[in-house]
């Protein structure tokens, strides 16, 4: 089969590109930059240097590969997330969420392609309930200011993506996304900050998580190339979890300090109207759906096995 890919350098890009060629597929993928063209060759794939945001050079790239699905896993992160400036910190993404899906799809479709596989993810869903969210519940399109351009973006993908004649639509909605090369891995700028406790359990830490370890992710998006009908699916192992409970499994696993505990309001004042949220309010998803229609298992079916594996093998002190 015949891919196009964006977003292929990333953390759960390398993932799939390994995944894709090594089952046989002709992979394309674009960078910005020269220097990672020789890191996607190496995966067997065709590099093509180009910005998304060059609307003519992307749609001849993108005509000249005639690929059969789109992949989109293109964001902008910083190493560290601010939650009291999250709205500038998420700024490149939420563009590339906006204009960045509105130019790869006016390419796929121009090219023919059949299928739009696109990453979202499973953490912005209105907080009516504490069960764990599906995927016909609403995002949270009244969320608070300070992340309201956030949710707004995601909604403006998904709706690009679901709504496009001639394309069938795929939003991948990933849990927190953990393992090598992420924010939560030993050497990541999480666990870095969780041994410095700088992060806090605020209020009473009932905020829900649903985490995602990179390979189930990168499993996810191959299975959506053949599998499932257009729409969305929650990515998300099968235990969502209350902050107040992993977020101490977690120091522990990094020989860290127990987190401190913060009252409500002394937390907003640290960290924001979105660290509140963070810590207090968000869902957790369900990932029945994605299990029945993209014969989707995780392989790391909870945080706990998951971190374990991670983190435990390279804390074992050494004797000898």
């Amino acid at each position: 089969m015949k891919i196009f890919i964006a977003g292929a350098t990333g953390v759960i890009g390398r993932q799939l590109l390994s995944r894709l060629t090594e089952a046989g597929h002709e992979v394309t993928a674009i960078t910005r930059s020269q220097d990672r063209v020789e890191q996607i060759r190496k995966y067997g794939a065709q590099a093509i240097v180009c910005d998304v945001f060059d609307r003519d050079k992307l749609k001849q790239a993108v005509l000249a590969a005639r690929p059969e699905v789109m992949i989109h896993q293109l964001t902008s992160l910083p190493e560290r997330i601010d939650p009291r400036h999250v709205k500038q910190a998420l700024a490149q993404t939420n563009k590339l969420r906006t204009e960045g899906t509105e130019i790869l799809m006016d390419a796929a479709r121009s090219a023919g392609a059949r299928r739009f596989i696109a990453q979202s993810v499973s953490f912005y869903y209105a907080p009516t309930s504490t069960l764990p969210a599906t995927e016909d519940e609403p995002l949270y399109q009244n969320a608070p200011a300070a992340f309201a351009d956030v949710v707004q973006a995601i909604d403006n993908l998904e709706h690009t993506v679901l709504n496009t004649p001639d394309i069938e639509g795929i939003i991948l909605r990933y849990g927190y996304i953990y393992g090598p090369g992420t924010s939560f891995a030993g050497d990541g700028t999480f666990a870095e900050d969780v041994r410095q406790r700088q992060v806090p359990i605020i209020g009473d830490g009932g905020g829900v998580f649903s985490f995602t370890h990179v390979e189930d992710a990168a499993a996810a998006t191959v299975l959506a190339l053949n599998h499932g009908q257009a729409g969305c699916y929650n990515i998300v192992d099968d235990e969502p979890v209350p902050l107040r409970e992993w977020l101490p499994a977690y120091a522990e696993l990094l020989h860290a300090p127990r987190p401190l505990r913060l009252p409500k309001f002394v937390g907003r004042l640290a960290a924001g109207r979105f660290g509140v949220y963070f810590m207090m309010e968000q869902r957790g998803a369900s990932n029945q759906k994605a299990k029945q229609q993209l014969c989707w298992q995780p392989v790391y079916k909870s945080w706990r096995e998951g971190f374990q594996a991670e983190l435990a093998p390279q804390l074992q002190p050494s004797f000898g």
